[in-house]
């Protein structure tokens, strides 16, 4: 098979969460367990930190491996979801996984994926662990992908956990309170293993605490702590937050011997769009009309966004707006602006919301807009109302910033 006659086996064959939603996701490591021992447990021949959250675990881990790359070391990057092609999942140094490791991993592994009847993520955790031990990295940085104890990227023993903070989404996995998220999410923390959490939240503390001292794990809260302030090409005001759990996990790492120096975190959170291709993130797409896509999607990542969006000037707001059809719309309505021209569009993936449906909803709770059948489609009608001084944002799903970007 050639690589797009791979990636759409995999695609079509396995149950994707990105696409398909509920059906694809899996509450149990048997899977993962039972490929990574076909695989002779890769997950053991190299070391991690291990990334999870609810917002902010994407850049933080994009981050986290900017400054180890700056440090000189070979660093292995595990993220999802991608924007444009499989590969960006997993990158060592910035440079995605080659075609033909994609290829010949799913060719000597077709048996067994066929016979295990692998979800997509699972087969896609045990390729980058795979990938990884054999190109020897120093460090893997690895996002979680959903939740955080029964997710696929759970059979690590990492130097470090980090876990960013805790909002509404995926409740339907997850549970429906803060606390029983947080539960979910502390499932990364293992026995004897430092975990840093990045945002101090009252509902959560207690949780993660409690976890922490059952497992004999330092806990650090790094918004607790004093740290030198550095400067990131990540915009969006959020990535303070990010940044600190970030350099608390970086403290962990040197006291554990990794030689980074002030000026290793400083270069890397200045280049970490360059050193990891990292996108979708407040990333400006045109300069007038100012052009601003990102990937916020939840009720807490949406609010940081939209204040955000409420600080810049600009004459009128266009914005370019689609959501999955298992998102709870009512929560974040509240925090969209009235005052703008919606676009509303139904992003290419079969969990898309029809772009009908979603006006229909928008409109009764008092939002101005129209009906597009594609993302682009949309864009360009924003566009072309949009004069030199207006502003236009797209987002509401990672799925709709994918087609811009």
């Amino acid at each position: 098979m050639t690589y797009l006659e791979t990636v759409n086996w995999m695609f079509s064959q396995l149950p994707m969460y990105q696409k398909q939603g509920q059906k694809a996701f899996k509450k149990d490591l048997t899977n993962t367990l039972a490929l990574t021992q076909h695989l002779n447990n890769p997950q053991h021949q190299f070391k991690s930190v291990h990334v999870a959250g609810t917002n902010g675990k994407g850049s933080s881990s994009h981050m986290l491996a900017s400054i180890l790359q700056e440090a000189g070391y070979k660093v292995g990057l595990y993220t999802s979801p991608h924007l444009k092609d499989f590969r960006e999942r997993i990158k060592i140094n910035g440079n995605e996984v080659s075609k033909q490791f994609v290829i010949g991993f799913i060719k000597r592994n077709t048996a067994f994926l066929d016979k295990q009847q692998l979800s997509f993520f699972e087969m896609t955790v045990g390729m980058a662990f795979d990938y990884f031990a054999k190109q020897k990295v120093d460090i893997a940085i690895i996002e979680v992908g959903l939740g955080g104890r029964l997710d696929s990227t759970n059979i690590l023993t990492p130097e470090v956990s980090l876990i960013t903070n805790i909002g509404f989404d995926h409740v339907q996995f997850l549970g429906n309170t803060l606390p029983l998220i947080a539960k979910e999410k502390a499932g990364i923390i293992k026995p004897n293993i430092p975990v840093v959490i990045s945002e101090t939240q009252p509902e959560t503390q207690s949780v993660f605490i409690e976890t922490a001292k059952n497992n004999n794990s330092p806990i650090v809260f790094a918004d607790q702590v004093e740290n030198s302030s550095y400067a990131t090409d990540l915009k969006g005001e959020y990535q303070s937050k990010n940044s600190k759990g970030v350099l608390e996990v970086i403290k962990i790492l040197q006291k554990k011997k990794y030689n980074i120096t002030s000026k290793n975190i400083k270069n890397g959170l200045l280049n970490t769009v360059k050193n990891t291709g990292l996108k979708g993130r407040w990333q400006l797409l045109n300069k007038s009309p100012k052009v601003i896509c990102d990937t916020a999607h939840n009720k807490e990542g949406l609010t940081i966004t939209m204040q955000q969006l409420s600080k810049e000037n600009f004459k009128n707001l266009h914005v370019v707006f689609g959501v999955v059809n298992d998102k709870d719309l009512l929560s974040i309505l509240p925090i969209l602006p009235k005052k703008a021209t919606y676009y509303f569009c139904k992003p290419d993936v079969p969990r898309g919301l029809d772009q009908n449906i979603l006006k229909e909803i928008c409109i009764a709770n008092g939002f101005i807009g129209f009906s597009f059948s594609s993302v682009q489609e949309a864009y360009q009608q924003a566009l072309k109302n949009a004069t030199n001084k207006d502003f236009i944002y797209i987002g509401g799903s990672t799925f709709v910033v994918a087609e811009v970007v």
